[in-house]
């Protein structure tokens, strides 16, 4: 299987392709920029996801994200954008330009993981699904599919931002904040009907919590994000 990978930093670039490999068995191709990229996604490259820088040169992440999004053989490609900046501003343009999601620099080996997670051996990685059905999801909040896709993406930035945010809290000492915030990710959950995932955040004992314990449950909170959204994406496609 295919992964792309962009960055015109060629230091960058070989650490997130160093991440990608160790996640499991992939084929990685390079571009050392978007327009090297589009070239060659012009020629036929048909990875089956995309890591791309959002600043660049030449062609910038975002731009090689809506030329993606208009092409009718790319734009089902799951594109995860890589960014420094840690903004509202950039994650709702990200979203908005229809961003599977986005990873920070310095890179974490499992901001990459669970973009992949769809691509690997759930039965290996001993990752369960458990979530009410897209169709269900629709019905009940009275929207659309393109519609859902952006409440999963946001609230998988949401997510993304709030392990950095609850890290920072826990080495303060303040489990209060930590459990209000948690809370706040679980009527996420319960709102977009991923039950598997509201379980695990409502899966803390009164015990104080640990960053270790809280970041495993988000990890696989976003796996249950990004799962869904592609079901959503399945059906509407």
């Amino acid at each position: 299987m295919k992964v792309l990978v962009v960055d015109d930093d060629v230091v960058s670039r070989m650490v997130l392709m160093h991440l990608i490999d160790s996640c499991g068995s992939f084929d990685i191709v390079e571009a050392e920029d978007g327009a090297d990229a589009w070239q060659q996604l012009e020629d036929g490259l048909r990875p089956a996801i995309c890591f791309c820088d959002l600043r660049m040169p030449r062609l910038s992440g975002i731009e090689l994200l809506q030329r993606v999004k208009g092409h009718a053989e790319l734009n089902s490609m799951p594109f995860v954008l890589v960014t420094s900046a840690n903004d509202k501003e950039t994650v709702l343009e990200a979203t908005r330009a229809g961003a599977a999601g986005y990873i920070v620099k310095p890179f974490q080996a499992e901001q990459v993981r669970v973009h992949l997670v769809d691509f690997l051996d759930q039965a290996a990685s001993g990752y369960e699904h458990l979530a009410e059905t897209p169709a269900d999801t629709l019905r009940r909040l009275g929207i659309n599919g393109e519609r859902l896709i952006v409440y999963l993406t946001g609230f998988q930035n949401q997510l993304t931002a709030a392990a950095t945010d609850l890290e920072a809290v826990l080495a303060k000492g303040d489990q209060q904040d930590a459990r209000v915030r948690l809370d706040r990710l679980h009527a996420g959950c319960v709102t977009l009907g991923l039950h598997g995932a509201a379980a695990a955040l409502k899966s803390f004992t009164a015990e104080r919590l640990s960053n270790e314990q809280v970041q495993a449950v988000l990890s696989d909170v976003v796996r249950a994000v990004i799962h869904q959204a592609g079901l959503v994406r399945q059906e509407a496609g």
